[in-house]
């Protein structure tokens, strides 16, 4: 049985799950759960659903299954599903939160609990500031053996217009999508393992982390590795720092809108969706200063602003519970 909790108890964002039912093998369940929903499950009804509809608007097999598999060739049929599925990971998250946990879904954004969006916003301009440094820093980079230069313009085609929409319309939910399963409940699944303030605090950062980078992809070379490793630890220790997911979200959304902007306009996206290799180890560079000046924006905007970083006292607006020995101290639902 957990310990009972102070009545004083005033959990950071990484320690919510300590106030839903006890159990660190909820944590553990709930984090093998929510990965198996979002890329095993989720993708395998979401893509038949998929397919049956093109077979009924006239498509062959063939034709159906090319458009959805964006590993081949991106089509905007196949990033919208793409985009879908990892959207989903949002009513996963409330889902696995509520049921396992006994916590109201809305924990799973911030401590207050709700997303604050006047910090969201702000975060997005803050995340405009982070990217203009961190390109001014590639420019000044060498580049990788076999690397060019951005060259012309793409043509601007139907099926660009046709791509622009889907980003435009469903990046931002599967950004907000991964921050929800990465840095929310994986964040609080970590952080309820361990007491120890530090420790926690770390378990919360790095294993998200870890998980983050690793599920973009087991062939991805060192530096794009490291690209996306850094970025989970920032955004997990602006989660910690802040109390909530908006930091996290809005460099997420804007960091997807660039590659997948600049891919359009010079580039090829099916390569931007399937990066492995092939980057130069300069590219740290260009990825720490996005990072460190990220966080220090991001973590000045937070103070200027008053947020707090900590629920209300589970003895106050997140009251005890009596009788019922399993659950003394631990609040079955808030």
């Amino acid at each position: 049985m957990a310990a009972p909790l102070s009545p004083d108890f005033r959990p950071q964002y990484h320690q919510l799950h300590r106030v839903g039912r006890p159990g660190v093998w909820r944590s553990l369940v709930g984090s093998v759960l929510v990965l198996v929903l979002v890329f095993a499950l989720v993708p395998l009804v979401a893509g038949l659903v998929a397919f049956a509809l093109l077979m009924a608007a006239g498509r062959d097999a063939d034709s159906a299954q090319a458009a959805l598999d964006v590993t081949q060739e991106a089509t905007p049929t196949g990033l919208a599903l793409l985009n879908v599925v990892i959207a989903m990971a949002i009513p996963v998250t409330f889902l696995v939160t509520w049921w396992l946990h006994r916590l109201k879904p809305r924990w799973v954004s911030s401590v207050m609990p709700r997303l604050r969006w006047r910090y969201l916003l702000a975060c997005l301009g803050v995340s405009c500031v982070a990217l203009l440094a961190s390109l001014l820093v590639g420019l000044l980079l060498p580049l990788a053996p076999g690397e060019t230069p951005v060259g012309g313009v793409n043509e601007f085609t139907t099926r660009t217009r046709d791509f622009l929409i889907v980003i435009l319309l469903l990046t931002p939910l599967q950004a907000a999508g991964e921050e929800y399963l990465f840095r929310g409940y994986l964040t609080q699944a970590f952080g309820s393992l361990v007491w120890g303030r530090r420790a926690s605090q770390a378990l919360a950062v790095l294993g998200p982390a870890l998980i983050f980078a690793l599920f973009h992809g087991l062939s991805q070379d060192v530096p794009v590795f490291f690209d996306r490793f850094a970025f989970g630890v920032v955004a997990g220790i602006l989660v910690i720092r802040t109390g909530g997911l908006e930091a996290g979200i809005a460099m997420h959304v804007l960091n997807n809108f660039l590659a997948f902007g600049l891919a359009l306009a010079f580039g090829d996206l099916t390569s931007a969706l399937n990066a492995t290799g092939g980057s130069s180890w300069w590219m740290i560079l260009s990825t720490l200063t996005q990072s460190l000046v990220y966080l220090a924006l991001a973590s000045w905007v937070a103070r200027a602003m008053g947020l707090v970083n900590e629920g209300p006292p589970v003895g106050g607006v997140l009251p005890l519970p009596t009788g019922h020995p399993e659950l003394v101290g631990q609040p079955p639902r808030v």
